[in-house]
């Protein structure tokens, strides 16, 4: 069916069409769905990679850094065996003096990096009663 209007003429349909109302969102004709198809971007790839392998890389520096602090904790095999001298430290002793005093002629400095890496020291500050190994080079 025609309806003709001043100027121009509309069929019923599209003039129907107009005037239906409808949901937001929906088409306005439906038709068979189409199925779209997935598609990843190179950068879709990299952050599932990222994401997947995050919890991994986790666990791994948690370990690393969990059988780092023991091992450096570990007793060396020369305090193994007995022949490292232990030095008690004494109130108001600091390392510098107790390095001074354990080898007089040697840099007080290196005597200091000796005893730290020995004993696995995290700071250079010692505790009144706090028992220090002294490495063999320096014990007299």
């Amino acid at each position: 069916m025609r309806v003709e209007m001043s100027s121009f003429t509309v069929h019923t349909s599209a003039r129907a069409a107009f005037n239906v109302r409808r949901p937001v969102g929906t088409p306005a004709h439906p038709g068979p769905a189409v199925r779209s198809r997935l598609r990843v971007t190179r950068r879709g790839r990299l952050a599932l990679v990222a994401l997947a392998s995050a919890p991994l890389l986790a666990a791994a520096l948690w370990f690393g850094v969990s059988t780092g602090a023991a091992s450096a904790q570990a007793p060396s095999a020369a305090t193994a065996h007995g022949s490292v001298e232990h030095v008690t430290v004494a109130q108001g002793e600091s390392l510098w003096q107790i390095a001074e005093r354990v080898a007089p002629h040697a840099d007080p400095r290196e005597v200091i990096d000796a005893i730290v890496d020995m004993n696995g020291l995290q700071s250079t500050v010692v505790t009144p009663g706090e028992s220090l190994a002294i490495p063999a080079q320096y014990a007299r």
